[in-house]
């Protein structure tokens, strides 16, 4: 899939568990689970929001765009 979910190295570099963050935003540790393997098919800007101000971070910090096969599209 060529958008990737950087919530890992966050969670990392900000020292916090994913619990602790799934606490912090009122969502369930199964769902935050879910986003964070990149397994999601979907994330609402409401949650976006909430983890961009728990973790301090932009959108752009959180969610990649890699297309697929490495190449990026010719204009």
């Amino acid at each position: 899939m060529p958008i990737n979910v950087k919530l890992d190295d966050l969670l990392h570099a900000r020292r916090m568990t994913l619990t602790e963050l799934a606490e912090r935003i009122d969502l369930t540790l199964a769902n935050v689970s879910i986003l964070k393997t990149g397994k999601a098919k979907a994330i609402r800007f409401s949650t976006l929001e909430a983890i961009c101000r728990e973790l301090d971070c932009q959108p752009g910090d959180v969610l990649g765009y890699e297309p697929e096969g490495g190449d990026r599209p010719e204009a």
